[in-house]
This record gives C-alpha cells, sequence and structure tokens, in this order.
C-alpha cells in the first residue's frame, strides 16, 4: 500500500500531537514531519517533500496563506495543502484559498473528516463548501469580476462550472448533464485552464466574486 506523507503545520504542540495520532493510526497515512511556523513549513516541504499539509493559518512570522502561496511556488507545484482553522468564517481562510489551498477543515472536525480529506485531495480533487465559500465570498471585494466575462466559456463549461459551485463531483455533473465522466473531466480542465485557476475552489470563488453564482 503507498503512502500518503503528510506535513503538520501548527505552532501548537498539542494540536500536533493529536493530528499525528489520528493519521498515524491509518495504515495509508504517515506522518513526513512537522513545523511550528510557515518559514518552516517551506523549507521542511522543499526537504521532506510530502503529499499533503495540513496547514494552520495563524501562525507566528509567516502565516498559513504565506506559506501556501510560496509553496505553490515549488517548480512541481507543491504539496496539496488543506488549511485547519478554528472559525469557519475566518477571513484568513477565503485568503488561503486564494493562494492556493484546496479547502478546509475546522479544528473541531472529527478524527475521520481529516482523514478523508487528505485522501480526498491527494487524489487530485478538492474539498469544497459551496455555502461557507459564499459566505466568506460575499465579504469580499471583487476582483474576479472580470476574469469570468473575459474567459469565454462555452454554454456546456458554463454549466459544468454552475454545477462545480454547487458541490457537485464529475459523476454528479455526468448524470446531471447526460455526459461521460471523462467528458465532464475534459470540460473541467478547460473551465480551470481559462480561468486561470489552479483548482476547483480557485474556479468557484471566481464564480462568486464575479457575480455568476450568487
Amino acid at each position: 500500500m503507498s503512502q500518503i506523507r503528510v506535513l503538520l503545520a501548527d505552532d501548537e504542540p498539542l494540536v500536533r500531537s493529536g493530528l499525528r495520532a489520528i493519521l498515524e493510526s491509518e495504515p495509508d497515512l504517515t506522518v513526513a514531519g512537522e513545523a511550528d511556523d510557515g518559514a518552516a513549513v517551506v523549507s521542511q516541504a522543499r526537504r521532506l517533500r510530502p503529499d499533503v499539509v495540513l496547514m494552520d493559518v495563524r501562525m507566528p512570522r509567516v502565516d498559513g496563506i504565506a506559506a501556501t502561496r510560496l509553496l505553490g511556488q515549488f517548480d512541481d507545484g507543491g504539496p496539496a495543502v488543506i488549511v485547519v482553522t478554528t472559525f469557519e468564517n475566518d477571513d484568513y481562510v477565503y485568503d488561503a484559498l486564494q493562494a492556493g489551498a484546496r479547502g478546509f477543515l475546522l479544528k473541531r472536525s472529527p478524527a475521520e473528516d481529516f482523514v478523508n480529506a487528505i485522501r480526498t485531495v491527494h487524489g487530485g480533487e478538492s474539498l469544497l463548501f459551496p455555502a461557507a465559500i459564499r459566505r466568506l465570498a460575499t465579504r469580499h471585494p471583487a476582483p474576479g469580476g472580470r476574469a469570468l466575462a473575459e474567459a469565454n466559456l462555452t454554454d456546456r463549461e458554463t454549466d459544468v462550472l454552475r454545477l462545480i459551485a454547487q458541490g457537485r463531483s464529475n459523476a454528479e455533473i455526468a448524470a446531471e448533464l447526460f455526459l461521460g465522466v471523462e467528458t465532464v473531466k475534459t470540460h473541467v480542465r478547460n473551465v480551470l485552464a481559462k480561468l486561470g485557476a489552479r483548482d476547483r475552489v480557485q474556479a468557484v470563488i471566481t464564480a462568486y466574486e464575479s457575480g455568476f453564482i450568487r
């Protein structure tokens, strides 16, 4: 069984030890290392090459947002980042998602949510919580307003983006639009490319900021 290597980034040792206990009880997950601030995250990630980073947003010196942005500049795109936060409506979460995080989890989430989230992003998917993203987006200016208008999405790509924003999986989109899953994957790739979005989360943020989804 291949191992998913996870880097734990949090300035609280108790939080890191709790997450380590959760992950090391799973046969396919291993903790590659720990970091207590954003600068250490970047150096550890460069040295250890983890697959996934569980990233606390609020850390001293270099915060999780800046660290997420720096990880995205790695030649290979860097590890998948899951933001871990205390409050769902934390403005820092929105900034981290814009910086390239694949999704977020609340620190009070059940252990199985952390395990499933790591497996999800490692598989190339994103953690989409449309209602939470909508609440966060309405509290921010809309820098992506023109991005969608200038993307020249086809009618089908527009349909796909709308369903992505509802949190639908590729299989669910395929069933809704009477398309094959591989065709949907092609449309999703085209949508991301045209929007200049790294993943589905960033595409949904652009959709809300543009006023496409209200």
